[in-house]
C-alpha cells in the first residue's frame, strides 16, 4: 500500500511467501496420504518416460510420491528454496517461475528418461528453484542476490552435484538434471534488460 514503510511490505512479502510454501507442502502431504488410502492409485499419474500418454503427468507428477519418506525426502529442501524465491521476487513473478520449471523439467524428464520408467516426486522443482536461484543472482548482478547464490551454492552444492549423478538406480537423476537445467534456463529467460546510459 502507498505509504507503508518498506519494513511491513518485506513482512507482508515474507508472510505470504511462507504461506504458499507451507500451504504447498501441506498439500503434497495431503495428496501421498490420499495415495495410501487408495491403494496407490495416484501412482499411476507420474511421468511415463516416452509414451504419448505419459505428456499429462508432467503436470502431476510433481505433486505425487512413492512413500512418506519420499515426501519427507522433498518437503525441506523445497520449503526453504521455494520461500526465498517467492520472498525475492514476489508471488506472481514466483507463480511464473515454477510453471515455466515444472513444464521443462517434465518434458526433460519425459524425452530423457528411460522407455518403461515413471518418475514421481517434488525434486524436479527442488532441482529446479536451486538453479534459478544460484544463476539469478549473477544474471542480475546484484550485491544480495550473488550472496544468496553463493551461500544457496555452499549449501546445497554437494547434494545437487549427487543427485544429478546416475548413482542411484531409484532415483532419477534424469528428472533433477532436467530440473537444475529448466532452472537455470528460467532464471536466465527472466533476467532484466540492461539500462541504457
Amino acid at each position: 500500500m502507498p505509504g507503508m514503510p518498506a519494513t511491513a511490505g518485506g513482512l507482508g512479502r515474507a508472510k505470504a511467501a511462507a504461506v504458499l510454501m507451507l500451504g504447498w507442502v501441506a498439500l503434497l502431504w495431503v495428496l501421498e496420504a490420499v495415495d495410501l488410502a487408495t491403494g496407490h492409485a495416484l501412482d499411476e499419474y507420474g511421468i511415463e518416460a516416452r509414451e504419448p500418454a505419459g505428456l499429462p503427468g508432467v503436470l502431476t507428477a510433481p505433486f505425487l510420491h512413492v512413500g512418506f519418506d519420499h515426501v519427507a525426502s522433498n518437503s525441506v529442501p523445497l520449503l526453504v528454496l521455494g520461500f526465498m524465491t517467492a520472498l525475492s521476487v514476489g508471488i506472481r513473478h514466483f507463480l511464473a517461475v515454477c510453471a515455466l520449471i515444472l513444464l521443462a523439467d517434465g518434458l526433460g524428464t519425459w524425452l530423457i528418461s528411460p522407455p518403461d520408467t515413471e518418475t514421481l516426486g517434488a525434486s524436479g522443482m527442488v532441482f529446479g528453484l536451486f538453479g534459478y536461484l544460484l544463476v539469478r543472482g549473477f544474471v542480475e548482478r546484484k550485491p544480495l542476490g550473488i550472496a544468496v547464490s553463493l551461500g544457496i551454492a555452499a549449501f546445497y552444492g554437494s547434494g545437487i552435484v549427487a543427485g544429478v549423478l546416475p548413482t542411484d538406480s531409484d532415483v532419477s537423476w534424469q528428472g533433477h538434471l532436467a530440473g537444475l537445467a529448466a532452472g537455470i534456463a528460467t532464471a536466465l529467460f527472466y533476467r532484466r534488460p540492461a539500462r541504457l546510459s
